[in-house]
């Protein structure tokens, strides 16, 4: 027990105050959960999980997973019945299991060998092997395994008002930021049509061929597809667990009949699932979350649905408050791709309050690629997202665009300009204006248009409600307005590459060409896992990103290069500064308080502030002033010979009376150094710079004074509180010091210095 203070205060609590440092950061919002597999908490095993096993008799599945056929569930029936393939089954299902594992990371193996041992395995042994990998192995195989060579993603284009003109100005910025696909939903859902209709409009500027969904109930977004109002579907629901099915009023007979019916009419479809979804429902069988999405996929699978939208989704924030739960949800994504589906790869549902543990999931998805990385990208900001935030949103978008550039992956997006984004924006919400008002569905004023162009979210505007766009949504269904009626209302109010980017959709839909797994639109061109299929079989094999490509992703703002670091400094010409005045060959002082301040080759010749901004002219008066102060004198010599501080530093001592002296870099890196001592043994150094005031460099000057009359001064320590220097400085420091080393001369004498503090100013 601590002992009562002295003062009277209360005794401070016995506990590292570390703790408590802890308890305010982000991460400890996030809550997690313990093994429990009675209750349904267990990821990649649990006691329940039935044993892999198969017989088939007469050419059909007679035992299942443990599970005599007499005994199968719709699932069981469903999946026996269309996904096992009874000549590849009893080869697979005899394979050591250790072995597929092995296979799935073996560059040798081709994937479509895998794929076909796929089809020969029941749930119970895909969620086997896959819970062989490692985190790491698992990624490699998905980078084998998927299907469509090129990486794309699916942005989510919401807002908190059912603003059209925000929906169709955010749906074009999603366009230009490279997303393949474009997902909406509604706080309404009333609203359903007008934000499908925001959304068409807004996905034709700028670039067609970008594919878009109105997440909605099943038999609404099905009606709004026939309209043309949406390319794809994904709402399709799948589940591991009979209940869970019929809670929904489904089976898996109609949910097939679903995606035929989307597949009809030219709609591209995915299925959903994901783990934990049925923990959230309250139906898990007491199961496992692998073994009960290996269920899901191998139903998928044999709905003949192309593709699907898994790895968690809305239970990821729960699947990964588990011990091994994100790498599950990888897990789950290798069996969809192993199986032969599309997969749009989940990372559409914020699972941490950490930005660390945001920015690791993404990771593997990056290094590995996907069909679609984010099922739902939120290309808007958080309280925008109408699906709750997405794993990235609006707010973290050039946090992504780095994140490709730093790891040279295809992450699916790229870098954009402001004139670019508000060039999209403008002709977006004009557009989408001029179709109602052609239409007849509503006039909207300018103000409001710009309201929307300039706004980064909903609760800067000053255009639609909720409540407004309710009638007018209602008039776009009752009247049967189709996708045909706005590509008329686009060409005749002079939108003519919109009409046409909108026609190339529709069109799609009579050739039917998207429906192929893995489909994508670019450059008016379907890229699927036909024409585009992934052929990674190791090193310089699969995708590479083009140097053009490469190019894009590397336009990033806050890129440094030599002439923006000099354009910065403003420099009138190259020639010595007026305070400053090479008056020949410097040699060594006699006077036993001098100190000598060696400056750099390019110390106010180019360069002429420090990394904090201060001017050198103040810089030098500081240093001077304070060599004053402590009883000493100053001098100045230009070093030509070196651009290393410590050496700037002991140059300088060495030419000293006194034996001390300061070394100087024009970026503001200084040393205090005794001529006796090592090079980079120094008495006192400011490394960081971007820190360091004129008072410091003041006090720096007064000890190296008081150093020469034998006294023993405290040190002057530029605090710091933990900033990240390196990412914030590091760029530019390599560039002026690339400046200074070009002006370096190993063999040139160093240069005495008239310094006049009042000659006026320099030539900047």
């Amino acid at each position: 027990m601590s002992e009562a203070r002295k003062d009277g205060a209360a005794p401070a609590s016995n506990r590292w105050r570390r703790f408590g440092e802890w308890d305010a950061r982000p991460l400890r919002q996030d809550l997690f959960a313990a093994e429990n597999p009675e209750a349904g908490f267990s990821v990649f095993r649990s006691p329940h999980d039935p044993a892999p096993s198969l017989t088939i008799e007469d050419g059909r599945v007679s035992v299942m997973d443990g599970k005599a056929a007499g005994d199968f569930d719709i699932i069981d029936a469903f999946i026996a019945a269309h996904h096992i393939d009874p000549e590849m089954a009893p080869v697979a299902m005899a394979m050591d299991p250790g072995a597929i594992a092995r296979m799935l990371v073996d560059i040798n193996v081709p994937r479509q060998d895998l794929e076909a041992l796929a089809r020969g395995l029941t749930p119970a042994r895909l969620a086997e092997v896959v819970g062989r990998l490692s985190a790491l192995e698992i990624t490699f195989a998905y980078a084998k395994m998927r299907q469509r060579q090129s990486p794309g993603n699916q942005a989510h284009v919401t807002n908190a008002k059912d603003d059209p003109l925000q929906l169709a100005a955010d749906s074009a910025t999603a366009v230009a930021l490279g997303f393949d696909e474009i997902e909406t939903t509604m706080r309404v859902a009333s609203n359903g049509w007008a934000n499908a209709l925001a959304c068409t409009v807004g996905a034709a500027v700028g670039r067609g061929g970008v594919l878009f969904q109105c997440s909605i109930e099943e038999a609404e977004e099905l009606q709004i597809g026939l309209a043309g109002l949406a390319s794809y579907a994904e709402t399709v629901s799948v589940y591991g667990t009979e209940r869970a099915f019929i809670d929904g009023d489904d089976t898996p007979w109609s949910k097939a009949l679903l995606t035929a019916a989307y597949a009809s009419r030219g709609i591209k479809a995915r299925c959903t699932s994901g783990a934990a979804s049925e923990l959230l429902m309250g139906f898990h069988e007491k199961r496992s979350l692998l073994y009960l999405e290996a269920r899901c996929l191998c139903l998928q699978r044999a709905m003949g649905v192309q593709g699907t939208q898994n790895g968690g989704i809305d239970g990821a924030p729960l699947t990964a408050s588990m011990a091994g739960g994100v790498r599950e949800l990888m897990a789950e994504n290798l069996i969809a791709v192993w199986l032969g589906l599309e997969c749009a790869s989940g990372n559409d549902t914020r699972t941490s309050e950490s930005e660390i543990r945001v920015g690791a999931k993404i990771t593997p998805y990056l290094l590995a690629g996907s069909d679609l990385i984010c099922s739902g990208f939120g290309s808007i900001k958080k309280y925008d997202n109408s699906f709750n935030p997405s794993l990235f949103n609006g707010e973290e978008i050039e946090d992504y665009l780095v994140l490709q550039r730093d790891f040279q992956a295809d992450g699916g997006l790229t870098p954009v300009d402001e004139d670019q984004v508000l060039g999209v924006r403008m002709r977006a919400v004009e557009a989408l204006a001029d179709v109602m008002d052609e239409l007849g569905l509503a006039k909207v004023g300018r103000d409001r248009l710009l309201s929307v162009v300039f706004a980064s979210g909903s609760q800067e505007t000053e255009s639609f409600t909720a409540g407004e766009v309710t009638p007018i949504s209602a008039q776009i269904k009752a009247r049967g307005i189709t996708a045909v009626d706005v590509v008329r209302a686009l060409a005749r109010r002079g939108y003519e590459p919109e009409a046409e980017n909108l026609l190339l959709m529709l069109r799609q839909r009579l050739s039917g060409d998207y429906l192929q797994t893995s489909s994508i639109v670019r450059d008016g061109r379907v890229m699927s896992a036909i024409n585009d299929p992934n052929t990674y079989r190791g090193p310089q094999t699969g995708y590479r990103m083009s140097a053009p490509r490469w190019d894009a992703v590397q336009g990033i703002r806050n890129v440094l290069t030599r002439e923006r670091v000099l354009a910065a400094e403003d420099i009138k010409d190259a020639a010595e500064v007026d305070w400053l005045v090479a008056r020949g060959t410097a040699g060594r002082g006699t006077d036993p308080n001098e100190v000598v301040i060696g400056v750099s080759p390019g110390f106010a010749r180019q360069l002429h502030r420090t990394t904090a901004g201060h001017r050198l002219e103040d810089v030098a008066e500081a240093l001077v002033g304070g060599i004053a102060e402590g009883g000493g004198t100053a001098r100045l010599v230009r070093m030509l010979h070196t651009a290393d501080t410590s050496f700037l530093g002991l140059a300088a001592a060495r030419l000293s009376g006194s034996g001390y002296g300061i070394g100087i870099q024009a970026k503001g890196t200084t040393v205090l150094h005794q001529a006796d001592r090592m090079p980079h043994l120094n008495i006192e150094l400011f490394s960081n710079a971007p820190l360091a005031s004129l008072d410091h460099y003041r006090a720096l000057g007064r000890n190296a004074a008081r150093y020469t009359h034998g006294e023993a001064p405290e040190p002057v320590v530029v605090p710091t509180q933990g900033e990240a220097l390196g990412a914030r400085f590091h760029v530019r420091v390599a560039l002026l010091y690339a400046i200074e080393t070009a002006l370096t001369d190993p063999a040139a004498d160093p240069v005495e210095l008239d310094y006049r503090p009042d000659a006026g100013g320099a030539n900047v």
